[in-house]
């Protein structure tokens, strides 16, 4: 496979020229306007942050995109899944309120906002994985599967199990709905809290596998093991969090699951992606804090192909000089450090991330070789 283009600018700007502007330069450059956008919707797949994150990327750097896709005739939407985790973002009516918190609105942006799973986390659809070794069907958000053109908008960052966080993790992770994004962490089965549930039955509307009983004594629910096949889909109805998944994927197969996931998403119709390479917090976005950025600021990074993206952000991370005060300088001064070599892996070393590239080229995501060119 001949290398992938991947374009580049870094964070200098010159009076009178904002980083907005310059982004808008870089997909421009990178050919973004090779794509019929015209009359097409569009999804801009982003992170809105979790409450109480302030790493997560500005709303300024979505309207950039969003005002680019308009230019070319297109019909732009920003979207993220429901996450499987209790927090600000479990559910549409919450996202969109952290969202809204967090400064991403119409006004702010230049285009509306649609939470690609639906109200409850259960709108998706079952889309075929080519080539697929651990997902045969990925259960993706039905809003972002009916967009014509796919653009992924990724904050590049550390993470606590897939090492960094780029446009695979992004795409895959992030349009996996509620029960997509538990077929990615977790191989167990459900288990359900007895002093949460409220015998509301509301997860038995998901259950196609006769794996959850009502006991009209206790009024509660639980989970028949035998019929159960951790398919995930009851995570969502429930309005009280009573119902939970165990993350007990390692971070090997996580991260297959992953590239699997971001391929049924981009295959078979246009897309493009583009990464910022700032505020590179240890730890993903979806936390409600954000600990002070391991590397110092690098730049803005596009291509169409999401893998040659994340490789070459990657590379660039590991020639930067760690920013003191950090988790990754304080590991480093430990008297027992053991150096890898890796920023990310020194940083937080029960992670792993080189499973992910090597499957994704693997599976026909894209390509490790990329040619860097620079945007000014």
């Amino acid at each position: 496979m001949e290398r992938s283009k991947v374009y580049f600018t870094n964070m200098r700007t010159e009076i009178g020229d904002g980083l907005p502007s310059k982004l808008k330069r870089l997909i421009k450059a990178a050919g973004i306007g090779n794509i019929d956008m015209d009359g097409k919707f569009v999804a801009i797949k982003m992170h809105f942050g979790e409450l109480g994150n302030i790493s997560f990327l500005r709303p300024n750097y979505a309207k950039a995109v969003a005002d680019v896709i308009k230019e070319l005739g297109g019909k732009p939407f920003l979207t993220d899944c429901n996450t499987m985790y209790p927090g600000s973002r479990k559910n549409a009516l919450e996202h969109l309120e952290c969202a809204w918190e967090n400064g991403f609105s119409p006004l702010s942006t230049g285009c509306p906002i649609i939470i690609g799973d639906g109200l409850k986390g259960t709108d998706d659809v079952l889309v075929p994985v080519e080539g697929g070794e651990c997902v045969k069907e990925a259960k993706i958000g039905r809003a972002i599967m009916d967009a014509d053109v796919f653009v992924s908008l990724s904050h590049f960052k550390g993470h606590e199990m897939a090492g960094f966080g780029g446009a695979i993790k992004n795409i895959g992770m992030g349009c996996g709905s509620r029960a997509g994004k538990t077929e990615q962490h977790s191989s167990g089965k459900p288990v359900i809290y007895e002093d949460k549930c409220r015998g509301c039955k509301r997860c038995l509307s998901q259950c196609a596998n006769s794996g959850l009983e009502f006991h009209a004594d206790t009024k509660k629910m639980t989970v028949n093991y035998d019929n159960c096949v951790g398919c995930g889909r009851c995570l969502g109805p429930c309005p009280f969090d009573a119902i939970d998944f165990a993350c007990d994927n390692a971070s090997e197969e996580l991260n297959k699951r992953m590239a699997e996931y971001a391929k049924a998403v981009v295959s078979g119709r246009p897309h493009f992606h583009v990464s910022l390479v700032i505020d590179i917090s240890p730890n993903c976005d979806c936390h409600s804090e954000n600990d002070a950025p391991i590397l110092p600021n690098v730049g803005m990074f596009a291509s169409f192909d999401p893998l040659a993206l994340d490789r070459a952000c990657v590379d660039a991370c590991l020639k930067q000089t760690p920013m003191p005060g950090s988790q990754l300088y304080d590991n480093m001064q430990k008297a027992d450090f053991c150096d890898h070599h890796d920023h990310f892996t020194n940083s937080t070393p029960e992670s792993e991330w080189q499973t992910c590239l090597s499957h994704a080229e693997k599976i026909g995501l894209g390509t490790n070789e990329y040619e860097l060119i620079t945007v000014k």
